[in-house]
Protein backbone atom coordinates (compact mmCIF):
# COMPACT_ATOMS: atom_id res chain seq x y z
CA UNK A 1 0.00 0.00 0.00
CA UNK A 2 0.95 3.76 -0.97
CA UNK A 3 -0.69 5.51 1.48
CA UNK A 4 -0.07 6.98 5.37
CA UNK A 5 -1.50 8.72 7.89
CA UNK A 6 -0.31 12.05 8.90
CA UNK A 7 -1.75 13.60 12.06
CA UNK A 8 -0.28 17.23 12.20
CA UNK A 9 0.25 18.80 15.67
CA UNK A 10 -2.52 16.97 18.18
CA UNK A 11 -0.87 18.48 21.09
CA UNK A 12 -1.97 18.86 24.68
CA UNK A 13 -1.67 23.13 24.63
CA UNK A 14 -5.01 22.72 21.94
CA UNK A 15 -7.35 21.21 24.49
CA UNK A 16 -8.96 22.40 27.42
CA UNK A 17 -6.58 23.90 30.20
CA UNK A 18 -3.79 24.53 27.49
CA UNK A 19 -2.25 27.72 26.39
CA UNK A 20 -4.45 27.99 23.09
CA UNK A 21 -7.44 26.14 23.32
CA UNK A 22 -9.44 25.05 20.12
CA UNK A 23 -13.01 25.02 19.26
CA UNK A 24 -14.30 21.14 18.77
CA UNK A 25 -10.69 20.15 19.69
CA UNK A 26 -12.21 17.16 21.28
CA UNK A 27 -14.53 15.84 18.71
CA UNK A 28 -11.38 16.13 15.95
CA UNK A 29 -9.27 14.18 18.28
CA UNK A 30 -11.80 11.70 18.88
CA UNK A 31 -11.97 11.09 14.67
CA UNK A 32 -8.37 10.88 14.36
CA UNK A 33 -8.36 8.03 17.20
CA UNK A 34 -10.91 5.98 14.62
CA UNK A 35 -8.45 7.24 12.06
CA UNK A 36 -5.40 5.73 13.72
CA UNK A 37 -7.11 2.60 14.60
CA UNK A 38 -7.83 1.97 11.25
CA UNK A 39 -4.41 2.30 9.77
CA UNK A 40 -3.21 0.23 12.47
CA UNK A 41 -5.41 -2.39 11.91
CA UNK A 42 -4.25 -2.54 8.56
CA UNK A 43 -0.93 -2.01 8.74
CA UNK A 44 -0.06 1.23 6.96
CA UNK A 45 2.07 4.15 7.78
CA UNK A 46 1.46 6.81 10.70
CA UNK A 47 3.69 9.81 10.87
CA UNK A 48 3.02 12.43 13.74
CA UNK A 49 4.13 15.61 13.44
CA UNK A 50 5.22 17.36 16.33
CA UNK A 51 4.93 21.43 16.48
CA UNK A 52 7.92 23.07 18.81
CA UNK A 53 7.75 26.62 19.49
CA UNK A 54 10.82 28.71 20.18
CA UNK A 55 11.22 29.83 24.18
CA UNK A 56 9.78 33.16 23.46
CA UNK A 57 6.13 31.84 21.82
CA UNK A 58 3.23 31.56 24.01
CA UNK A 59 2.34 27.57 23.37
CA UNK A 60 4.09 24.32 22.29
CA UNK A 61 6.98 25.45 24.10
CA UNK A 62 10.31 22.73 24.77
CA UNK A 63 10.14 20.53 28.01
CA UNK A 64 6.97 21.41 28.75
CA UNK A 65 3.09 19.54 28.62
CA UNK A 66 1.59 21.47 26.24
CA UNK A 67 4.09 20.60 23.58
CA UNK A 68 3.42 16.83 23.88
CA UNK A 69 1.20 14.65 21.66
CA UNK A 70 -2.17 13.94 23.33
CA UNK A 71 -2.09 10.98 25.99
CA UNK A 72 -5.23 9.39 23.98
CA UNK A 73 -3.01 8.93 20.23
CA UNK A 74 0.30 8.06 21.44
CA UNK A 75 2.71 6.57 19.31
CA UNK A 76 3.74 3.19 19.26
CA UNK A 77 7.88 2.55 19.20
CA UNK A 78 7.03 1.22 15.42
CA UNK A 79 5.21 5.09 14.43
CA UNK A 80 7.42 8.02 13.14
CA UNK A 81 7.30 11.43 15.02
CA UNK A 82 8.70 14.63 12.75
CA UNK A 83 9.43 17.58 14.98
CA UNK A 84 8.77 20.65 13.11
CA UNK A 85 9.53 24.52 14.19
CA UNK A 86 7.40 25.85 11.49
CA UNK A 87 3.68 25.84 9.94
CA UNK A 88 4.71 23.56 6.92
CA UNK A 89 5.37 20.05 7.94
CA UNK A 90 7.64 19.18 5.46
CA UNK A 91 9.84 22.33 5.77
CA UNK A 92 13.36 21.05 6.86
CA UNK A 93 12.03 18.24 8.34
CA UNK A 94 12.35 14.62 7.34
CA UNK A 95 8.55 13.99 6.70
CA UNK A 96 9.22 14.33 2.44
CA UNK A 97 12.55 11.82 2.86
CA UNK A 98 10.73 8.96 4.91
CA UNK A 99 7.35 9.21 2.60
CA UNK A 100 9.60 8.70 -0.12
CA UNK A 101 11.79 5.49 1.43
CA UNK A 102 8.42 3.94 1.66
CA UNK A 103 7.08 4.86 -1.85
CA UNK A 104 4.08 6.78 -0.02
CA UNK A 105 1.69 8.99 -2.74
CA UNK A 106 -1.18 9.32 -1.06
CA UNK A 107 -1.85 10.74 2.00
CA UNK A 108 -4.59 11.07 4.41
CA UNK A 109 -3.83 14.20 6.91
CA UNK A 110 -5.75 15.75 9.84
CA UNK A 111 -4.50 18.09 12.58
CA UNK A 112 -4.19 21.30 14.56
CA UNK A 113 -4.53 24.10 13.33
CA UNK A 114 -6.92 24.43 10.30
CA UNK A 115 -5.99 27.69 9.46
CA UNK A 116 -2.08 27.38 10.02
CA UNK A 117 -0.26 24.36 10.05
CA UNK A 118 -3.25 22.25 8.26
CA UNK A 119 -3.35 24.70 5.71
CA UNK A 120 0.26 25.18 5.03
CA UNK A 121 0.82 21.26 4.95
CA UNK A 122 -1.90 20.28 2.55
CA UNK A 123 -0.55 22.95 0.09
CA UNK A 124 3.05 21.67 0.51
CA UNK A 125 2.34 18.25 0.06
CA UNK A 126 0.27 18.57 -2.75
CA UNK A 127 3.35 20.76 -4.36
CA UNK A 128 5.96 17.96 -3.34
CA UNK A 129 2.91 15.67 -5.88
CA UNK A 130 1.41 14.00 -3.48
CA UNK A 131 -2.70 12.49 -3.34
CA UNK A 132 -4.01 14.33 -0.26
CA UNK A 133 -7.25 13.32 1.42
CA UNK A 134 -8.21 15.61 3.78
CA UNK A 135 -10.54 14.30 6.86
CA UNK A 136 -12.58 18.11 7.52
CA UNK A 137 -13.96 16.62 11.15
CA UNK A 138 -10.23 15.35 11.98
CA UNK A 139 -9.54 18.74 12.20
CA UNK A 140 -9.82 21.91 14.71
CA UNK A 141 -9.07 25.56 14.57
CA UNK A 142 -10.06 28.80 17.19
CA UNK A 143 -12.21 31.99 16.57
CA UNK A 144 -9.92 34.83 14.49
CA UNK A 145 -10.51 38.58 14.39
CA UNK A 146 -10.45 40.74 11.59
CA UNK A 147 -10.88 44.02 10.80
CA UNK A 148 -13.04 44.24 14.51
CA UNK A 149 -14.74 41.49 13.37
CA UNK A 150 -14.75 38.34 15.46
CA UNK A 151 -14.88 35.42 12.71
CA UNK A 152 -16.27 31.99 14.76
CA UNK A 153 -14.05 29.06 14.60
CA UNK A 154 -16.56 26.56 12.90
CA UNK A 155 -16.84 29.35 9.90
CA UNK A 156 -13.14 29.37 9.77
CA UNK A 157 -13.04 25.62 9.47
CA UNK A 158 -15.43 25.63 6.54
CA UNK A 159 -13.69 28.44 4.74
CA UNK A 160 -10.22 26.70 4.92
CA UNK A 161 -12.02 23.38 3.91
CA UNK A 162 -13.45 24.67 0.83
CA UNK A 163 -10.64 26.23 -0.01
CA UNK A 164 -8.68 22.85 -0.44
CA UNK A 165 -11.07 20.65 -1.67
CA UNK A 166 -10.78 19.88 -5.10
CA UNK A 167 -7.26 21.48 -6.00
CA UNK A 168 -5.09 21.00 -3.21
CA UNK A 169 -7.28 17.52 -1.69
CA UNK A 170 -9.95 15.81 -1.54
CA UNK A 171 -11.48 17.26 1.32
CA UNK A 172 -14.13 14.22 3.17
CA UNK A 173 -15.69 13.78 6.49
CA UNK A 174 -14.85 10.71 8.24
CA UNK A 175 -17.89 8.86 7.42
CA UNK A 176 -16.58 9.36 3.87
CA UNK A 177 -13.80 7.36 3.98
CA UNK A 178 -14.64 5.05 6.24
CA UNK A 179 -17.06 4.46 3.76
CA UNK A 180 -14.84 4.36 1.13
CA UNK A 181 -12.15 2.47 2.75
Amino acid sequence: MNTALVIIDIQNDYFPHGKCELFQAEQALTVTKKLLKHFRTEKLPIFYVQHISPENATFFLPNTKGVQIHKDIEPLRSENIIVKYMPNSFHETTLHEKLSSLSIKNLVMCGMMTHMCVDTSVRAAKELGYYVTLISDACATKDLEWNGRKLPASFINDVYMASLNGKFADVITSADYFTES
